[in-house]
């Protein structure tokens, strides 16, 4: 594969900016097994997807081998760009390269060996915004320059068996399961990555390899001066070496990562009738601090749409600009019925808005209002429906952060959608921007998970902790603990928190229910559910292992009864003591 050259100019200030020097030679074998690639990508995808380097060396003693690594190393650079934006390294290198050791495994015959199918060691190496991020399997390695010689990043996968014999222990193809060593490093402008194959650094120490490159005139140059020096040396195996320097690294600042989106002026507070970028306003379907929502007509499309403007009182706010256009962005990456779509307009904007399908019907905090005591059959298909929509972020490494009865639409024919995507966590931006949300608690405190009062960033199980409450809200008409969570900020005082018995509260929830609800809403998030699944399959069937951690107090649990039995505990203490007064 040609080197691409990954000296980008185009913005110093914002970009990163990666020089790539890289050879490969058969040496004194017939046939290269060996194969390299590297993709300096620009604009948005390197900002979204980064700069990526790989080789593969094939094992000797097969004949296709040379064929397997070529097509890990192709199929990693090809189908890595390929992955949702949305998702980090690590998980779109992971589903990649995994994907690629099913194909290979799947290629050997029946009855063949191991050593004469499609196996071949592989290393990718990964740089998106300030990180590095590394995956690795067998006998190759990636060094890192420190001073006068290299740090080896990687660990072979070679099992020794003895001072003379061993053989490689983990390789793509050779199983149909595959465990890949990754690991992500912080960056530093003038960093030196190094990735080798054993015919180089078997035969050339680290402190030469890292001599040749600081007295080379260039990183290609010095990568042709390493394998001949391990040929001299007398290297008898295939020969690949790729050098990456770290010229430039983005500002730790936010950058615009979505095409200019971000920086357009935000679109005004907008007049009912009027015309608005080619929208008929036709009226104002809700108004709050964070925006503004209007119902408009689209003549290209023929269609009513939902157009939302950015708050008159937060467009001073950078933050809340990026996230308000991040909005439509996340949209267009979602495609589930139960997830709000993004508007189908071609027109270029020229303003900051987000347009979206128009939906008729109420928010869950309406039919809640409705229907204060909905059976649990309702309540179920409505959770169903919203486990189907949650799950759409969360495959696309995404995190709603503000699940809320206020974001849940039901609509008129009885679909069930997600909608507000302005506090959304994208895990592939988020390792491209750090800190974009290193901000205040994005969503409602009243269903925010415990963890975030902590400081922690949050995970898929915070979302699973807010649809829990929401759950619990449907059933009880209150909060599983009450209105304490926000306010608990430190270890102790969370573990104070006592749940509040659902089944308590209402005859409607029977005890087994009760416990899936006090599992999914645990103020530790390892002791939550880890698929929604489960969640759904204990709401519809007794888990004889689930048993409500009900730590509240009587008076908590029921606070009339309590009283009540307070006031005629009194009421005999008094009868006591006046008995005792009485004369004789």
């Amino acid at each position: 594969m040609q080197v691409q050259n990954a000296d980008l100019k185009a913005d110093q200030k914002a970009e990163l900016s990666v020089s790539i020097g890289q050879h490969s030679s058969a040496g004194l074998k017939q046939q290269n097994q060996d194969f390299h690639g590297s993709v300096a990508s620009t604009g948005q995808t390197l900002v979204l997807k980064g700069t990526a380097l790989a080789l593969a060396d094939g094992i000797s003693s097969s004949d296709v081998s040379h064929i397997a690594a070529e097509t890990a190393v192709k199929s990693f650079l090809t189908d890595f760009y390929c992955t949702s934006d949305a998702w980090s390294v690590k998980m779109a290198g992971t589903r990649v390269v995994s994907a690629c050791n099913s194909w290979l495994h799947g290629q050997k015959k029946p009855g063949a060996s191991d050593d004469r199918g499609h196996v071949c060691t592989f290393d990718a190496l990964v740089f998106k915004g300030r990180l590095a991020h590394l995956f690795h399997v067998g006998d190759a390695r990636i060094w890192r320059l420190s001073g006068e010689t290299l740090e080896q990043l990687t660990t072979d996968h070679r099992v020794q068996l003895s001072a003379s014999e061993n053989y490689l222990g983990r390789a793509l193809g050779l199983s149909n399961t595959l465990d890949i060593d990754y690991r992500e490093i912080g960056l530093s402008s003038g960093d030196i990555f190094i990735l080798t194959t054993d015919g180089v650094h078997e035969f050339v120490s680290p402190k030469e390899i890292a001599s040749h490159i600081a007295s080379a005139a260039d990183l290609d140059a010095a990568a042709r001066t390493i394998v001949a020096a391990a040929l001299e040396k007398g290297s008898d195996d295939n020969l690949t070496i790729q050098i990456a320097r770290i010229d430039h690294l983005p500002g730790r600042e936010a950058i615009s990562i979505l095409d200019g989106a971000d920086m357009l002026p935000p679109a005004p507070l907008l007049h009912i009738p009027s015309e608005f970028e080619g929208y008929q306003i036709l009226r104002e379907l809700h108004a709050s601090h964070r925006s503004h929502i209007y119902l408009a007509y689209d003549a290209e499309t023929d269609r009513n749409v939902a157009l939302k403007v950015p708050s008159a009182d937060l467009r001073g706010s950078a933050d809340y600009l990026r996230r308000f256009a991040m909005e439509e962005w996340v949209a267009r990456r979602l495609n589930s019925p139960h997830v709000l779509k993004a508007g189908q307009s071609s027109r270029e904007p020229e303003k900051l808005y987000v347009v979206t399908e128009f939906v008729e019907g109420r928010t869950l905090r309406q039919w809640m209002n409705d229907t204060p005591q909905p059976d649990l059959e309702t309540v179920r298909g409505i959770l169903e429906q919203v486990v189907k929509g949650l799950r759409a972020f969360h495959r696309h490494g995404m995190l709603h952060q503000d699940l809320r009865p206020e974001n849940i639409m039901i609509c008129n024919d009885g679909v069930v959608k997600i909608i507000d995507f302005g506090s959304v966590l994208i895990e592939g931006v988020l390792e491209a921007v750090p800190g974009l949300d290193d901000t205040e608690i994005l969503g409602t405190h009243q269903y925010a998970a415990p963890e975030y009062f902590l400081g922690y960033r949050g995970t898929e199980l915070s979302d699973f902790f807010s649809l829990g409450v929401i759950a619990y809200e449907m059933l009880t008409g209150k909060l599983p603990y009450g209105d304490k969570v926000s306010r608990a900020n430190t270890q102790k005082a969370q573990s104070a928190l006592t749940y509040i018995s659902a089944a308590s509260l209402t005859q409607r929830v029977p005890d087994w229910v009760d416990g899936a609800l006090a599992r999914l809403v645990h103020i530790e998030p390892v002791k939550r559910y880890e698929a929604l699944s489960e969640f759904l399959e204990d709401i519809r069937r007794p888990n004889a292992a689930l048993r409500p951690d009900v730590k509240a107090s009587f008076a908590e649990r029921d606070p009339i009864r309590f009283w009540q039995v307070v006031s005629l505990s009194l009421a005999i203490l008094v009868i006591v003591l006046l008995y005792q007064r009485m004369p004789a």
